[in-house]
């Protein structure tokens, strides 16, 4: 599904998280920014604050920005920078009315099996799904698969091709590995070194900083109720 900022833009949302009983829909960082396409470093560029409400497809009421990478790193002081450069992750709290409206599968892939914790070496497998406007709404567009080229920013990042790219619009959706666990959200579309490749965050360690940073308590992932496949819808 996907998310409208006002005064930023139109993201695709990633997996869902819960905190205690309190439910989160997750988007890339800078689907809250203010700044330019280019602005890319969370430590430095411009957001709108926590408490921006956020529009959500399907939902009868907007949800709430509760937790920011971008926001945290810059209350913190973060200066180190893989961190600065590769962590993306927003949670925007779902109105209690839209809760039972939610599913946390992936859609065509199903999963989240868990948290690919290992990173993605080159030529790993995998899977997406992006819901950007300018697709059309042609659905046959939206899932996809593609390779790793390697990790990034010591494994905080991710680097991979798929088919087709991500392109705006698809920034924050989630990214699964051949065994069907949540590895990337994703951040940038990239021109150079590796033209037409995208680079995720690594879900494993944005989480582990919402965790240790974003006063929500503990967050986790929620797994997805459709069994995983790895193969494209037909």
């Amino acid at each position: 599904m996907t998310t409208t900022t006002a005064g930023s833009g139109t993201c695709t949302s990633n997996f869902i998280y819960t905190s205690g009983s309190r439910v989160f829909i997750g988007q890339a960082a800078h689907c809250s920014g203010t700044g330019a396409a280019t602005d890319t470093n969370g430590c430095d560029s411009g957001t709108l604050p926590l408490g921006t409400k956020v529009e959500i497809e399907g939902a009868s009421a907007p949800g709430t920005l509760v937790y920011s990478s971008w926001v945290a790193m810059q209350a913190r002081g973060e200066t180190n920078p893989d961190t600065c450069m590769f962590n993306d992750l927003g949670l925007v709290e779902l109105d209690p009315a839209d809760v039972a409206k939610v599913n946390p599968s992936l859609p065509f892939f199903g999963g989240p099996t868990g948290i690919n914790t290992e990173g993605l070496p080159a030529e790993a497998k995998v899977l997406s799904y992006g819901n950007s406007p300018l697709r059309g709404g042609i659905s046959a567009l939206a899932p996809k698969t593609g390779v790793s080229t390697g990790d990034q920013g010591g494994g905080f990042g991710h680097e991979v091709y798929t088919a087709s790219p991500g392109v705006p619009g698809d920034s924050g959706s989630g990214f699964l590995d051949d065994r069907g666990r949540a590895v990337g959200i994703l951040s940038t579309l990239n021109l150079a070194p590796l033209p037409g490749s995208n680079t995720l965050a690594d879900v494993g360690r944005a989480l582990a900083y919402a965790n240790a940073n974003g006063n929500l308590g503990t967050i986790a992932l929620v797994p997805g109720t459709e069994p995983f496949t790895s193969a494209l819808p037909a």
